[in-house]
């Protein structure tokens, strides 16, 4: 439980530094192409950084060429769950326009990070549930496997 919030909050500095990485280089970017080429080449530039920050700082695990051609379904999902909690907070609940974005961005964080956990640690919840607990010695070291 103590690695799970570890990784939450990991997760959410990753989601942080991403985002202002992402809206540095659109800035960046902006002046000298048009806005909707700078946004996309900042999206994907921001999603290889988000990648490899997830792999090695809140996953702690290593990045393989099938982990990061699966990593943007993560992005894909985000998006979706967004738009859609967008769409029903102003249609149905009659949110404002400019808050109901960060809602919807709240209410998108734990789908993408049980997500991006299942593509970046793929059964690592399994092995560390059904692992046999070590056995330990008196003096509280784990004990040796050998006979």
């Amino acid at each position: 439980m103590r690695e799970q919030l570890g990784q939450i909050f990991r997760f959410g500095l990753v989601g942080a530094v991403n985002t202002g990485t992402f809206f540095g280089i659109y800035l960046l970017l902006h002046p000298w192409m048009p806005y909707f080429l700078a946004y996309t080449l900042a999206f994907l530039l921001a999603m290889v950084g988000s990648f490899f920050m997830n792999t090695y700082f809140t996953y702690r695990t290593r990045p393989t060429w099938r982990k990061f051609l699966l990593f943007p379904l993560t992005n894909v999902t985000n998006y979706v769950i967004q738009s859609a909690g967008l769409y029903a907070l102003v249609t149905w609940a009659g949110m404002d326009t400019r808050i109901a974005p960060l809602v919807a961005a709240v209410v998108a964080i734990p789908f993408t990070f049980l997500l991006s956990r299942k593509i970046l640690v793929p059964g690592g919840r399994k092995k560390t549930e059904n692992a046999p607990a070590p056995e330990h010695t008196a003096s509280g070291k784990p004990r040796s496997s050998k006979v």
